[in-house]
């Protein structure tokens, strides 16, 4: 078992302010977005975090919180599948509700101007040069859309990714379409068909051994496709006894939590911060002191492995 937040900085007091409103013409609905982000330091690296499907920019606490208290700016978008906005089932975007997550989170990096500004002190402070994406669930395909990962929507996978995103997390995210869905994962996500050979761009992996989704018949190696399919320098985070809630990464007190856990939220809080440090090029330390802590003891609650492809 890791030590407590071994290898990262104190935690810093942290401003956040929500809704800002983003009015974008062909929506339909205005994309709202919460903002965390410490109340001192310059230079800041950005993180933009894609909620699970029905969740909303209220979520991941755990995450972003110690993310924002550790030196990055967080920014939340609420996607259209939010229960917040209560789209309808035959409302025509419906279908389409990939694309337009994937639309939020490159609308957030076009106004970073307007969300800076909306932040009080925040303005001139976040480091373009160092940006991330991250992901849980659905939240991690549209995370890794701007990574490289093409959907495979119905057969040709556009090329959606984004120059000005260094590298990512993908939490719990799909892995395989076609023969590997279940009947009415295929019937009902047809979205869910990802192709990972052009996701180049750094990421980390995280993945529980123990979240056998009711989508693949596969079992929990499900979602570790997206690091074993995928070329480029790509880690992977098996988290032991993990289920798709990780341990409860998605919120404080959520319902859904079906495994929870506090030692897999602080690995996976001080995992996914190091590694994306070391991905940006801020520090590789914090990232070493992790693996080696992990390697360390036979109580260890998961495993690290990486590649260079």
């Amino acid at each position: 078992m890791m030590t407590s937040n071994a290898g990262t900085t104190p935690a810093s007091p942290v401003v956040s302010v929500k809704p800002v409103e983003l009015r974008p013409p062909d929506r339909g609905t205005d994309l709202l977005v919460k903002v965390s982000a410490p109340v001192g330091g310059r230079d800041l690296p950005l993180i933009v975090l894609s909620h699970g499907y029905g969740s909303s920019m209220d979520g991941y606490g755990p995450l972003a919180d110690f993310w924002a208290a550790r030196g990055f700016v967080v920014i939340q978008p609420t996607h259209l599948d939010s229960r917040t906005v209560g789209l309808a089932p035959e409302d025509p975007r419906t279908a389409r509700l990939w694309r337009y997550r994937v639309d939020d989170l490159k609308r957030v990096l076009d106004q970073l101007d307007l969300i800076e500004d909306a932040v009080p002190g925040l303005a001139g402070r976040i480091d373009r040069d160092r940006v991330a994406v991250a992901g849980h669930s659905f939240g991690g395909q549209s995370a890794g859309v701007l990574l490289g990962l093409r959907v495979l929507d119905p057969r040709v996978g556009e090329d959606l990714s984004d120059p000005r995103v260094k590298a990512g997390v993908l939490i719990a995210t799909a892995g395989k379409g076609g023969a590997d869905l279940t009947p009415y994962a295929a019937e009902h996500f047809p979205f869910m068909n990802p192709d990972f050979t052009h996701l180049t761009a750094p990421a980390l992996v995280v993945a529980g051994d123990k979240d056998d989704l009711p989508l693949s018949h596969r079992g929990p190696d499900w979602t570790m496709d997206p690091y074993h399919l995928s070329p480029g320098d790509k880690s992977l985070l098996t988290v032991f006894g993990g289920e798709h809630s990780l341990g409860g990464i998605a919120g404080y007190e959520v319902r859904e939590t079906t495994d929870e856990d506090p030692d897999r939220v602080s690995l996976i809080q001080q995992a996914t911060w190091a590694y994306l440090r070391h991905a940006l090029g801020i520090e590789s330390a914090s990232w070493a002191a992790v693996q080696k802590g992990l390697s360390a003891t036979s109580r260890a609650i998961g495993k690290i492995e990486s590649k260079q492809v």
